[in-house]
């Protein structure tokens, strides 16, 4: 038994190169894509922003249906009416995800009218954009509710059918900030966090559920109306990401069935320095990088 035991302590760091290794080469190689024509699309957060442009990147890549979920009709009513026009079959429902109840009734109208939802993307998100002591009470559980225990509420209503069809995939729209997060917007680091901490359990425990998979898209600063008025110190080196572009890579990642984007690629660097730098060399990062005040003009959504 120890002669066992040894031998698979000295096989271990072996297929962890080899795994590695691997993985590289895979990356490098042209992916099979998976085919969206048959494909139920539900977004939350679909009316704007980043929901808005995943709407249309899912569309115009040939999604058979779009759903959208939002609190905002205007908006919601707006995004559909485009997608319609552009000849894919698009419907809208009025939900906060904060709300558990709200979401397990609509997920059931959802199902008796649309039929059922085969990619779910957990997009909906707020963001409060003040320090812990200038925050207000509510606030800061509205920011946990939507952007963390919505996704619990969604993903139960939906993946236990992916499951039963052994078809699937869950995507959730996170932020860099929840593993590098800044001053200013602890509600927002705190809840992305979390949210990463679930996607990854989630990712862990569908290894062995044929057909089910999940995306988790970690991108920079997007240049969206929820963080209207963040500035960041070197424009010219870190420019904000187009929504467009995140809606794009998202869309073709889940295409690849890619467990994690970072966005752009060079946020790997930032994960990776963090791993092993001594705190006070992060600070100077921070302070150099003005991530400690970028926050001080942020306006949020109007």
């Amino acid at each position: 038994m120890e002669l066992k035991s040894a031998c698979r302590m000295f096989l271990f760091p072996v297929q962890m190169f080899y795994y590695i290794v691997r993985a590289s080469l895979f990356s490098l190689l042209p992916s099979r894509r998976k085919d969206l024509t048959k494909e139920v699309v539900l977004i939350t957060g679909g009316g704007r922003g980043i929901g808005r442009h995943l709407a249309k990147e899912f569309a115009k890549q040939g999604a058979r249906k779009v759903i959208l979920w939002g609190r905002t009709e205007k908006c919601l009513k707006e995004t559909a009416e485009e997608i319609s026009l552009s000849g894919t079959e698009c419907h809208y429902f009025l939900c906060d995800v904060a709300n558990r109840e709200e979401v397990y009734k609509q997920a059931k109208v959802v199902r008796e009218k649309v039929g059922d939802v085969t990619i779910l993307v957990n997009n909906a998100a707020v963001v409060h954009g003040k320090s812990l002591m200038d925050s207000d009470d509510d606030a800061l559980l509205k920011s946990q509710h939507i952007n963390t225990m919505g996704q619990f509420w969604t993903t139960k209503a939906f993946l236990p059918r992916m499951l039963e069809l052994q078809h699937g995939h869950v995507v959730c729209i996170n932020s860099i900030l929840s593993q590098s997060p800044i001053p200013g917007a602890i509600d927002y680091c705190t809840s992305k966090a979390s949210s990463l901490a679930f996607m990854e359990s989630l990712t862990l425990g569908l290894l062995d559920c044929p057909g089910v998979g999940c995306t988790t898209v970690l991108p920079f600063h997007t240049n969206t109306e929820m963080f209207q008025g963040m500035r960041v110190r070197f424009p010219q080196l870190f420019p904000p990401l187009k929504p467009e572009v995140v809606a794009q890579r998202t869309v073709d990642a889940v295409r690849a069935d890619k467990a994690f984007l970072y966005l752009p690629w060079t946020m790997h660097a930032l994960v990776i320095l963090k791993s092993f730098m001594p705190q006070v060399a992060l600070e100077e990062i921070h302070k150099f990088s003005g991530s400690y005040t970028c926050m001080n003009t942020f306006k949020g959504r109007t």
